[in-house]
């Protein structure tokens, strides 16, 4: 297997973005079960290795510090899993992943993202904003939660090929 393509901040040499492999999954179930209070199951990272998902990783030297989950349908795009390592939050990761993650859709002549956030994750929701999406709609009950369920705003970034 040849290796992968990576990209590298201009701020730190040590921080590089590549394609998410197989052999990742360990660090990345670490990442989602301290990222999340309802992770995914390492059966649903597996079925995402496919020609119509992108799986990009994050790292800071060897180290895995974040991950993100495409599904490309025709035209569009559905982000529907960014994370970052608690301990690298705060430090760009999550930015740099994300606009990663969108110019390889715009690179790939997809014409809108769409993402799903918990309306009480206002870090995640100021990023996605500061980037350009906007809300389209709302899932009510969509995530679960401690108290049941809580509702998902729909955000989309247009792009203007």
């Amino acid at each position: 297997m040849s290796k992968p393509d990576t990209y590298r901040s201009v701020l730190d040499s040590d921080f590089c973005i590549r394609e998410l492999l197989q052999d990742d999954l360990p660090d990345v179930l670490d990442i989602e079960r301290q990222g999340y209070s309802h992770p995914w199951p390492e059966t649903v990272f597996r079925d995402c290795f496919r020609d119509n998902y992108r799986l990009w990783s994050a790292f800071h030297g060897d180290a895995l510090v974040g991950y993100a989950v495409v599904a490309y349908m025709f035209d569009e795009a559905h982000l529907l899993n960014l994370c970052v390592h608690p301990h690298s939050r705060g430090q760009g990761t999550a930015r740099m992943l994300l606009r990663h993650t969108l110019a390889e859709a715009s690179r790939e002549q997809i014409w809108q993202v769409i993402l799903e956030v918990r309306i009480s994750n206002a870090v995640a929701n100021g990023l996605y904003t500061s980037e350009g999406f906007i809300e389209i709609g709302r899932r009510p009950q969509y995530y679960p939660c401690a108290n049941g369920k809580e509702d998902a705003r729909v955000m989309a970034l247009r792009f203007g090929h």
